[in-house]
């Protein structure tokens, strides 16, 4: 009888969790019309925003997922003084308020900053610039990808990489063939995920650029302009495209085992 019990409190609190989540994405289905929604795909602002959202969010992922790929092999291989602290530090953006984010990243990468004005000589401008969304996504999910990689290496069993250095294999040709390989289940599970923190990113981008709008600002920017009934059917599109994104790279990012079963 204790065991029922346990188990029914186990299910209703699972179901009280799946509730929380589905009611409301269900609210703004079912309060959508077909009409609003066509609409709302048709409109070039919502179009060119979503492209602009998924592009970003992508160079984001790939540039700098490419970028920390080594710094993920260095915290699992190594041991190091105020490791612990890099760890945290690393951990930073996901902590801070994604609108304090902004601000900080908006100091580094403003006209008046020495990385803003080299910019501007090369003909770069991040403020209400591509390059500049690109940015604020990436400072707000990197610590997803790293994390994920990290654990990904730790899963590596070390004596494979010190049996092939022993034959003669450069470190290069080890980390590229043997580290990588046997940790991409967990580096392509933490670029999903970057992925996805990247295209819903709101605080950060719209510190940086207003302009032009990314899915989540210009769904803020009509709901504060217009109200619920002109944002519901551009949230409804962009959740839907945003499902299938991950859904499609959680398909990809399946252990081949698995997938086989």
């Amino acid at each position: 009888m204790k065991h029922r019990i346990f188990h029914l409190l186990l299910t209703l609190s699972g179901a009280i969790i799946l509730l929380f989540i589905i009611a409301p994405l269900a609210g703004i289905f079912l309060k959508s019309e077909g009409s609003e929604l066509l609409a709302a795909g048709r409109d070039s602002q919502v179009t060119d925003s979503i492209w602009l959202t998924i592009g970003t969010s992508m160079a984001a992922t790939v540039i700098f997922a490419f970028l920390s790929l080594p710094f993920a092999w260095l915290l699992a291989r190594r041991r190091f003084k105020m490791k612990k602290l890099v760890l945290g530090i690393i951990d930073l953006p996901v902590v801070i308020p994604h609108t304090a984010a902004g601000i900080a990243l908006l100091g580094v990468i403003s006209r008046d900053s020495f990385i803003g004005r080299m910019a501007e000589e090369a003909g770069i401008d991040f403020i209400g610039h591509p390059f500049g969304i690109t940015l604020a996504m990436a400072f707000v999910s990197l610590p997803f990808f790293i994390n994920a990689a990290r654990e990904g290496f730790v899963s590596v069993p070390d004596r494979l990489e010190k049996a092939a250095l022993n034959l003669g294999a450069s470190p290069l040709r080890v980390f590229l063939t043997i580290s990588i390989p046997l940790a991409m289940r967990q580096i392509i599970s933490g670029s999903v995920m970057m992925f996805a923190r990247g295209m819903s990113e709101f605080g950060a981008v719209v510190v940086i650029a207003y302009h032009p709008m990314t899915a989540p600002v210009l769904i803020y920017e009509r709901f504060s302009s217009f109200g619920l009934q002109y944002a519901r059917p551009v949230s409804v599109i962009f959740i839907i495209i945003s499902v299938l994104l991950f859904l499609l790279m959680r398909l990809l990012a399946r252990d081949p085992e698995n997938a086989r079963n």
